[in-house]
């Protein structure tokens, strides 16, 4: 579940596009922030905000996908040790390089993906939201992450940043 401070109306559900999991070409197992219980994501499992998946973070599983609340100034950043704990799936967040949060998640990360346009979230409605104030990033951790936002910079979402070999 992500939200954008700047679009958010009376909702603060906002499901990622299709064509950002048509991208990376994956399927997961686990969907650790999923805003209800409607299979947007192309996952096996998932945690709603009603399981509060942050809780269950000793339980994820396999390979995750994480669209957590992006709410107050550093919400993120519990979401973000728990995924890089894990160790095995791809994280969407907005590319705020600046915060406090961002940097030290991206020098975790195994490959960063900054998305070249700003994606349009999808509201529980159905509907098309409105250009977000920021724009995205995903966060990969692990090898099948990596593969993922490959896929995704080879099918022109992004361009793609990995650690280099030491």
């Amino acid at each position: 579940m992500g939200q954008w401070e700047a679009t958010i109306g009376a909702s603060d559900e906002w499901y990622t596009p299709r064509h950002v999991f048509d991208a990376m070409a994956v399927r997961f197992d686990l969907d650790v922030a999923s805003p209800c219980e409607r299979l947007h994501v192309p996952t096996s499992c998932w945690l709603t905000k009603h399981d509060d998946g942050l809780k269950y973070a000793p339980f994820w599983h396999g390979f995750i996908w994480m669209n957590p609340p992006f709410g107050g100034r550093n919400s993120l950043a519990p979401w973000l040790e728990k995924f890089f704990d894990h160790g095995d799936g791809v994280a969407l967040v907005p590319d705020r390089t600046s915060a406090p949060w961002f940097q030290p998640a991206a020098a975790k990360a195994d490959a960063v993906l900054f998305v070249a346009r700003k994606i349009r979230f999808i509201r529980p409605d159905g509907t098309e939201g409105a250009s977000p104030a920021n724009g995205t990033a995903l966060m990969a951790s692990g090898a099948a992450g990596v593969a993922a936002l490959m896929n995704a910079q080879r099918s022109g979402l992004g361009i793609c940043m990995g650690k280099l070999a030491a």
